[in-house]
């Protein structure tokens, strides 16, 4: 059994819809439902043929999905943000003090303090280095003389925050936030 996924656009809008398995993919392309819009660049190989295997496809034929709503999570936070610092905009892999910065030391931020109210939400998290976090602490952002580099937004649907932080970097161009 071949493992791996592939992400499933809408027809005509290539709207993100799904990830599916590798087989799920090659079916629908054969039977002419889908098309390849991205190769892998790897091969599924029978005895007679093989087939490229691909990384994104899109449906023929535009399909109405209603809106999913995304469930928050710390992770999906962290992966939405791409482990960048909302306020300086380090990454995993710079140097801070000294010290490379690896996805663990990055955490995620309330920009409403939950000391003030501020809930769990897309909107009002965010992810920070500890830095970052430790400066701004039970304040608004604007209170420690702090800017925020983009506005936190509630990504379309909760499996395409684990898709672009676990699948494959031609996704990300596919996937709106």
């Amino acid at each position: 059994m071949v493992q791996g996924r592939v992400l499933l656009l809408n027809g005509h809008t290539w709207e993100p819809l799904s990830v599916i398995t590798i087989p799920r993919a090659i079916n629908l392309v054969l039977a002419e439902k889908a098309i390849v819009v991205e190769q892998s660049g790897e091969f599924l190989r029978t005895v007679r043929d093989k087939f490229p295997i691909p990384s994104v496809i899109a449906l023929r034929t535009y399909v109405n999905v209603p809106r999913r709503q995304a469930h928050w999570s710390r992770r999906g936070v962290l992966v939405r943000d791409s482990f960048t610092c909302i306020y300086c905009g380090i990454q995993p892999g710079q140097l801070m003090r000294g010290k490379m910065l690896t996805k663990s030391d990055f955490t995620v931020d309330h920009v409403i303090p939950r000391s003030r109210g501020g809930r769990d939400t897309w909107t009002n998290t965010a992810c920070a280095c500890y830095a970052c976090n430790h400066r701004k602490g039970d304040r608004l952002p604007h209170e420690a003389g702090m800017k925020m580099a983009w506005e936190p937004k509630t990504p379309r649907t909760s499996y395409l925050v684990v898709a672009v932080g676990s699948g494959n970097d031609t996704w990300r161009r596919y996937i709106e936030y």
